[in-house]
């Protein structure tokens, strides 16, 4: 158990962490290729670290180098996109890695893979995933059909075309990396836009990607050339900082280096809507990547609508969202917004159980939730659920709380963040 209690205001700078996102897609990639490629600022996090085991595990050759504490640096000499090994992989706890992965593999002239996880990954479903590549050719076997383990066998794929019936980059990765290999081209509709991480570092690498209106288009590659990666840092993990210091009086925190690709700053459209002020000044490209400093000051938040476009751009943050709602004035509604069932936990489940636990008045409902606006929580007691965003977002209620928060499994929080106490005692302590 570890307590948060009511603190005085966060001041400071920091560099979040790097971009889970796309350090996950970074190391794949990477692996895909046959040359030796340097990816810099990679995240150091649990879920990362099981992303480089995978590649190792397929034949990839993976090197720490030396001397990059400021700014991990890793080697990986790929096996090419026809070469991985048959494996057996642990993914962890990484739900990205179990759904981008069998992509690649699906369509490889021979192997076998069985892809297998933690409790909680075996409780994620990967249906959504082997409908699509069954469709394409692919041989792949479930437990009931739908969860973890996943055994996938190598068999000739043919390009589809396929529309999401649910925003998801995680299923639009993979079967991008999955048209990579196939016959003829594989095209992706998506009704709502998701982060386009895996479209820009595949073209980037050589690959033919058409985006058009609604819809991406792969073509089949001989083979990637991936240049260096660089991870720009990562905006789901500086929303807790943001989210922290509009609601915690008297606090200024300034956030460097933050990725402001438009398919992930869904949050801060959201807080500005709500109220928040949060200066944004670019400060160029990493890695083919916009990056920005933020500026965060408190803030009087409303109540708004939250839905539509809008969710897919702000899936990850929608928890904080609703944790700032609980400090505005008047209702705010999160609506379509059903794919929070499918993540770590029931985000919708554990969130409302939290913030109700902690004093707040939020309604669950099948695809979102309805928070009362109170103008502040009173504090109490939650638990993580072996989720990191609902850790983080329990010692961030905690510091703007009347009463503190305690928060049974804040381990998880190493998933993404494992720096994250210490940083956060860091801007507290440049506040006091």
């Amino acid at each position: 158990m570890t307590r948060f209690d009511p603190s005085g205001p966060l001041r400071g700078s920091l560099r979040p962490p790097s971009d889970k996102s796309i350090s996950h897609r970074a190391a794949l990639i990477a692996a895909m290729g046959e040359g030796e490629v340097r990816v810099v600022n990679y995240l150091e996090a649990a879920d990362t670290l099981s992303t480089l085991g995978a590649v190792e595990r397929l034949g990839a050759t993976v090197e720490r180098l030396e001397g990059a504490a400021v700014e991990p640096t890793y080697r990986i000499r790929g096996v090419g996109l026809r070469g991985p090994a048959s494996a057996r992989i642990d993914v962890g706890n990484a739900g990205t890695l179990l759904r981008l992965l069998p992509g690649w593999l699906a369509g490889q002239e021979k192997g076998r893979w069985v892809l297998d996880g933690d409790d909680s990954i075996r409780r994620r479903p990967v249906d959504r995933i082997a409908i699509p590549l069954r469709k394409m050719g692919a041989r792949l076997d479930a437990r009931d059909d739908r969860l973890p383990p996943l055994e996938i066998s190598a068999a000739p794929l043919h390009g589809i075309t396929y529309e999401l019936p649910v925003a998801s980059a995680q299923v639009k990765s993979c079967l991008l990396f999955a048209g990579l290999l196939a016959a003829g081209e594989t095209t992706v509709v998506e009704t709502l836009p998701s982060r386009d991480h895996t479209e820009r570092m595949l073209a980037a690498a050589g690959a033919t990607i058409e985006r058009n209106e609604g819809a991406v288009t792969v073509h089949p590659a001989e083979r990637l050339a991936v240049g260096e990666i660089a991870v720009p840092a990562d905006v789901s993990s500086a929303a807790f900082f943001a989210v922290a210091a509009l609601l915690v009086g008297g606090s200024e925190v300034v956030l460097e280096q933050v990725g402001v690709n438009p398919t992930r700053t869904g949050l801060l459209g959201i807080l500005g809507r709500m109220g928040a002020e949060i200066e944004v000044e670019p400060q160029g490209e990493r890695g083919g990547e916009p990056t920005a400093r933020l500026r965060v000051r408190p803030a009087a938040l409303r109540g708004v609508e939250v839905g539509g476009a809008e969710v897919p751009l702000a899936i990850d943050e929608l928890p904080l969202v609703a944790l700032a709602a609980c400090f505005a004035e008047g209702t705010t509604t999160i609506r379509d917004a059903a794919e929070l069932r499918r993540k770590e936990s029931d985000r919708i489940a554990t969130v409302t159980s939290a913030l109700n636990a902690l004093g707040g008045i939020v309604e669950p409902t099948d695809d979102g939730m309805v928070i009362a606006g109170l103008g502040g929580l009173r504090g109490g007691a939650i638990e993580s659920h072996g989720d990191h965003r609902i850790a983080m977002l329990g010692a961030v209620a905690g510091l703007a709380s009347r009463e503190g928060v305690e928060v049974h499994g804040m381990e998880a929080a190493a998933v993404s963040y494992p720096g994250f106490e210490a940083d956060l005692a860091a801007l507290l302590g440049a506040g006091a």
